[in-house]
């Protein structure tokens, strides 16, 4: 567990030397540490009040590190404490510490997969209740995934980092081959074709292949613009469906014009393609890649790729929601600071400045209209047409398990060793167990 004085340590020199000081410094500190404990018990006076944080690390944990930073700014004498974790140790700690109700968080964070297990098990605290729930303003996809059931409960997090899978593609080349913006998958196709037989050294197009996580995620915007789906309503398994089998083999017509060894690929192999210029398409982009596409010094193609939301076919555009929540856990000890911290991470103002200087995607519509925020970011307007089309992944306990059948089935049928029909229908005996677990 780490201090936030890490991140402001110019402000108080004692902080500065706790956090800094190692070795033969630690007896020094911890007579200190017993000196100043001695005063403060003397003098009768009160323990600081704390607020305790678990959340990621990288990206995700600057924007809470600058977060709290103008949080303690406004409250003064605040202790602050935060675990900067990664995706798997998030999970566990979050899990076994809400699980057995330890008390010792007061604000975590949540990948929106996780949140029916959190919330259905009652390990969150009921944010309608406690300060009044969410306003309108955070996009609606987001804000539905923030409660429980889905969509119409009360909610039991807020909406912190929009993650959106987007598509993007090089307007030079695709115009220069008659082709304007993709409207269908089927046009994605037709394009791809055109450009890698006719553009030397460029493929039509690029997508994640690695099995697990990376091929689903390409997959998914592609299985729901087709109106197919992984569990349906009734909480069965429905990849045995006419729509499904569709969807992949459109997905599998993709890889002829895609780079050779493209059932590898993962996120560094996708980047280096559009930054290279060596690509026409992707199917899969973040918006934390965004920012490198207009930089002279990362990329060879500035000023000429273009973000949209992903294509639609059967139905209109369906990209996969990667939201990051923020909420309460019901066992909190100080779950009232907990709740004002997260109006404050979540507010406006703070959203704006977190994705100005950090280019964390924001939750609130505003936000992406701010003429700030679009003058920087001029993909903005499209990033979240396609927040506000997002579909969010199946919601079941049971996510971790459906994702991993489904990413093995899928690559047995890209690198051909399996019938496309097959490998669905075997996925989804698979699934429909994993349901039942």
């Amino acid at each position: 567990m780490e201090t936030f004085a890490k991140y402001n340590t110019a402000e108080d020199p004692a902080i500065e030397r706790r956090v800094t000081e190692k070795g033969d410094s630690v007896m020094k500190l911890f007579t200190t540490a017993l000196v100043a404990g001695a005063v403060l018990f003397g003098a009768g006076a009160a323990q600081a009040e704390k607020l305790v944080i678990a959340g990621r690390d990288g990206g995700y944990a600057k924007a809470l590190a600058m977060a709290v930073e103008m949080y303690k700014a406004k409250n003064p004498g605040l202790e602050v404490e935060r675990l900067e974790l990664p995706y798997g140790g998030l999970l566990e700690k979050a899990t076994i510490s809400l699980r057995e109700k330890a008390g010792a968080y007061d604000v975590v964070m949540l990948d929106d997969t996780w949140a029916v297990e959190f919330m259905s098990n009652g390990w969150l605290a009921d944010l309608d209740k406690l300060g009044g729930g969410i306003d309108e303003d955070f996009v609606k996809p987001a804000r539905d995934v923030s409660r429980y059931p889905v969509g119409s409960g009360p909610h039991y997090a807020v909406p912190f980092v929009g993650n959106v899978e987007l598509f993007a593609y090089r307007k030079d080349l695709l115009a220069k081959h008659g082709f304007g913006r993709p409207a269908s998958w089927t046009e994605v196709v037709a394009a791809a074709k055109a450009i890698s037989e006719k553009e030397s050294g460029v493929s039509g197009l690029v997508f994640r292949g690695k099995k697990a996580n990376p091929i689903v995620t390409g997959f998914l915007p592609i299985l729901w613009a087709h109106g197919a789906r992984i569990v349906g309503a009734d909480g069965k398994s429905h990849l045995d469906s006419d729509s499904a089998l569709d969807a992949l083999k459109l997905y599998l017509s993709l890889k002829p014009y895609a780079p050779k060894g493209v059932e590898t690929y993962n996120s560094s192999e996708v980047r280096d393609a559009l930054m290279q210029g060596t690509t026409a398409m992707t199917i899969e982009l973040w918006p934390s890649w965004a920012p490198s596409l207009d930089d002279p010094a990362k990329s060879k193609v500035p000023g000429k790729i273009e973000i949209m939301a992903a294509p639609g076919q059967v139905q209109g555009p369906a990209p996969m929601l990667g939201s990051w929540l923020v909420a309460v856990p019901a066992d909190a000890k100080n779950a009232t600071r907990g709740r004002d911290f997260i109006d404050f991470l979540t507010s406006a103002a703070v959203q704006k400045k977190l994705a100005l200087e950090l280019g964390t995607p924001p939750t609130r519509a505003a936000v992406y209209k701010d003429a700030d925020v679009v003058a920087k970011y001029r993909w903005y307007p499209a990033q979240v047409e396609a927040l506000q089309n997002a579909q969010p992944r199946p919601r079941i306990t049971q996510w971790s398990k459906v994702e991993a059948i489904m990413g093995d089935y899928l690559q047995l049928a890209l690198i051909g060793e399996m019938d496309p029909k097959k490998a669905l229908m075997e996925a989804n005996k698979k699934i429909a167990r994993a349901l039942k677990r």
